[in-house]
């Protein structure tokens, strides 16, 4: 198949996914290519497209994507529509909310030109986060409602988005599977700990939803009981990086908390003994799977599709926001630390068994192909309603 996948900003697990699927499926031998937003970039961001490259027949396009609506949307939906016309596409894959929009626009002109090609959509979490109920979440589930019928197929990375998105956006035609992330072969390699490692290690956005102010209080509710106080290292940028650097002072955990800027998470697991993941809000991130991968200690809330992760193991989860439990969680996994290792252990053998790239891949490739071969639209391709 011809295949081109396209989303905004190549940053966060969003772009993980991606660049593992593409990559997956042009091992495979389909010919794959990528359109992305041109403003959101950074070194590691090169680095990455640069390293895909030579995989991908069908190129690179980098085409200036707003993150919020604005006018300029019209030329980028043109620029879109202009590349995928020249490519003679089987499959166009929209991931994230514009993304997706743009994807399924794409594939409405191109089929009313009478090219057969198949749109697909991967919410990735994003505007299903927004406060239901809201003007945002209003507008933005109006949007999935109206582009629902220029979709060929659905596929959540989490029971819990599908679900989500049923709830907020309604059923639809458009068929829809559950797929969840996974990992390549290399990222079960057991980590060890630098020496210097810190006692909690957090990696991700700094921005509200990903709780890393709850993580502080807790921190500072720990140490305060403590002669020898624990300590943690934040990975990541974000909007909130001053702000929560202020709020480790304010706490006094100058001396215990680092802020070591955003890097590959494969660089980032040994700075740590433990993973937490204080998030308020999630789909199903990376981060989990890659700490639970590395056989890391796992102290995470139960938001979104974590719980399917550690599902089936006796990792425990906790509240959002708890300040008390997240500090209880700390205590119990780095005051027993022969048990917490134990412990990690299980889920990183029930991780490694259940969410892959390969597996991935097979199941929205087979998504594709099952959508190739309908001879009637989606809409009317659902089981007829039995007689009484």
């Amino acid at each position: 198949m011809r295949i081109v996948h396209c989303f905004r900003a190549p940053v966060g697990g969003l772009f993980r996914h991606v660049l593992d699927l593409a990559g997956a499926q042009a091992a495979a031998g389909h010919d794959v290519g990528l359109i992305a937003d041109n403003t959101a970039t950074d070194e590691l961001t090169g680095q990455r497209l640069a390293a895909i490259a030579p995989q991908l027949s069908l190129g690179i396009a980098r085409i200036a994507m707003p993150r919020q609506p604005s006018p300029a949307d019209f030329a980028a939906h043109r620029a879109v529509v202009a590349h995928a016309a020249g490519l003679a596409l089987d499959v166009l894959h929209g991931h994230g909310a514009k993304g997706g929009a743009f994807a399924r626009l794409a594939g409405r002109t191109l089929k009313a030109r009478g090219q057969p090609v198949k749109v697909f959509y991967t919410p990735h979490g994003g505007t299903l986060n927004y406060k239901p109920g809201s003007l945002k979440s209003r507008i933005f589930m109006g949007l999935e409602r109206i582009f629902d019928p220029m979709t060929d197929g659905l596929i959540f990375e989490s029971a819990f988005a599908a679900r989500v998105y049923g709830e907020r956006v309604g059923g639809g035609t458009a068929a829809r599977r559950v797929v969840h992330n996974g990992l390549k072969p290399q990222d079960f390699a057991a980590q060890r700990p630098n020496a210097d490692a810190a006692d909690l290690l957090f990696i991700g956005e700094l921005r509200p939803i990903k709780g890393v102010d709850v993580l502080l209080k807790a921190l500072a509710v720990v140490n305060a009981g403590r002669d020898t106080p624990l300590t943690a290292v934040i990975v990541g940028s974000g909007p909130d990086a001053e702000a929560l650097q202020s709020q480790a002072i304010k706490l006094g955990l100058a001396r215990s908390v680092r802020f070591a800027g955003a890097m590959p998470a494969a660089l980032a697991l040994p700075m740590g003994r433990a993973m937490a993941v204080p998030s308020r809000k999630e789909s199903f991130p990376y981060v989990v799977l890659e700490a639970a991968a590395a056989g890391m200690p796992l102290i995470s809330t139960d938001v979104g599709g974590i719980s399917e992760i550690v599902e089936g193991t006796d990792t425990a989860l906790i509240a959002a926001g708890d300040i008390a439990g997240l500090a209880a969680a700390i205590e119990a996994v780095t005051g027993d630390v022969k048990t917490a290792q134990q412990r990690a252990g299980r889920l990183r053998a029930a991780v490694s068994a259940r969410f892959t790239v390969e597996q991935m891949t097979r199941s929205i490739l087979a998504f594709y192909e099952q959508a190739a071969a309908e001879a009637v639209p989606m809409a009317s391709s659902r089981p007829a309603q039995q007689p009484a």
